[in-house]
């Protein structure tokens, strides 16, 4: 498929390019998508959470009442999870909730994820552009220019920009990623992909390798 490259004040350059169908025009596969996502969402938690059993808990280990004869249930310590301030009982444990993925599952994910958005035309050609100087200000004129200033958006660059980068980080609604680092929750987070007309070549490129 084609797609028409535009400039960041968003006029037609007149340029085209071809996007190849065997990333951008497969048949999405919803469960590829699904254990992708899960497993993004799973490396972001922390797993540090951590509650107090009754052997951490400081207090007496006396009998608190005699075994029978109370017409109450028997009870053997203070620190037991039935009695307020006692240990709580299989409480959290710290873990790691991450999973192993397939690298071929992966691949197809973000496939995938980049087939739904161009067959939803929310794909975005621009020709390569840069910053003198850090200006976030410069940025969000680039975001207005592409009609996308209130809509969640991820642009793909071919490699590493500092003033891009550092002119886009604190707008809350826009990520910038190179080529090389494209996920799939990324690209189905944002509302639209915006790609810089050299990374295509470089997206075509890590996805036939």
């Amino acid at each position: 498929m084609k797609v028409a490259v535009v400039d960041i004040n968003g006029k037609n350059t007149g340029r085209k390019v071809e996007l190849s169908d065997a990333i951008f025009a497969i048949e999405p596969n919803k469960h590829a998508l699904y254990l992708d996502v899960k497993q993004f969402l799973a490396n972001q938690r922390q797993g540090t959470h951590k509650a107090k059993e009754r052997a951490e808990i400081t207090g007496s280990t006396r009998k608190i009442k005699k075994q029978k004869g109370t017409g109450t249930a028997r009870a053997g310590s203070i620190k037991s999870g039935v009695f307020r301030g006692g240990g709580r009982m299989f409480g959290p444990r710290p873990r790691n909730y991450g999973f192993k993925l397939n690298k071929n599952l992966k691949r197809l994910a973000r496939l995938s994820a980049l087939s739904i958005k161009a067959q939803e035309n929310n794909i975005i050609v621009v020709e390569n552009f840069t910053f003198d100087a850090p200006k976030t200000k410069d940025f969000t004129n680039v975001l207005k220019a592409l009609e996308v200033e209130n809509k969640k958006s991820l642009f793909v660059l071919e490699a590493s920009n500092k003033n891009v980068y550092l002119s886009s980080r604190n707008l809350k609604r826009t990520n910038t990623v190179t080529a090389s680092k494209i996920n799939t929750y990324g690209v189905l987070n944002a509302n639209k992909i915006i790609i810089s007309e050299a990374s295509v070549e470089e997206i075509e490129s890590n996805f036939s390798k």
